[in-house]
């Protein structure tokens, strides 16, 4: 038996991200195939040639060790997908494009999808099951919680700490803070599409425009 990989989700996030898992098992000079897990399916198809089927199906098929990649942009499904593959003592599995840049000092937690074009520079500390699209970047001193989504070309600039569940929006800029006064963005929030995050925003609150501002409050 050897190490046997997936991806969790076979919808338009897992399916963008299955080329990265495949470079990223190339890289490692891994041969092995990656399978999708899709718990709406009952029985075993093919999707973008991977063989597809549900995580019942997948749990059982014998190997070492099996590892888990969660393609899903909602993140309260990610925290449930994650414990319940560590109830299963299934692996969390992190992949990364063959050009995501990582400088220095940078520390991530198991799970992340790193797309291509990513970059993080220094000393940034992030959680579990992140997920950067194309073209995002995480700039100097941040420190990033769990189950937190960047959809493309999002940029997180240096001294922010962002919170858990949190959703950034495709082509936010969020604003520096300072390391006596880092800008925070608190749980479950979200930032909308275009966003220009100038101060900290509150937990569970949707902010949007430029300079952005509350949409609605939880």
């Amino acid at each position: 038996m050897t190490n046997m990989y997936a991806i969790y989700g076979s919808s338009g996030c897992g399916r963008s991200l299955m080329p990265v898992a495949r470079e990223h098992l190339k890289r490692l000079g891994i041969q092995s195939d990656i399978y999708f897990i899709d718990d709406r399916l009952t029985e075993q198809t093919i999707i973008n040639r991977h063989i597809a089927l549900s995580y019942s199906a997948f749990k059982a098929l014998p190997s070492n060790n099996k590892y888990v990649l969660i393609a899903i942009a909602n993140s309260k499904i990610r925290e449930k997908l994650a414990q319940q593959l560590e109830h299963d003592q299934i692996l969390l599995w992190s992949i990364q494009a063959n050009n995501t840049l990582l400088m220095d000092e940078v520390d991530i937690a198991e799970g992340a999808a790193l797309s291509p074009f990513v970059t993080l520079t220094s000393n940034i500390k992030i959680g579990k099951c992140f997920h950067a699209n194309l073209y995002s970047y995480v700039e100097h001193d941040c420190i990033i919680g769990d189950y937190v989504t960047f959809a493309p070309g999002v940029k997180c600039n240096g001294n922010i700490h962002i919170e858990d569940h949190v959703y950034i929006g495709t082509g936010a800029v969020i604003k520096q803070g300072t390391p006596e006064k880092p800008l925070v963005i608190g749980k479950g929030a979200i930032v909308g599409m275009g966003a220009v995050v100038t101060k900290s925003v509150a937990a569970g609150t949707t902010v949007v425009g430029n300079p952005a501002r509350i949409l609605e409050k939880k």
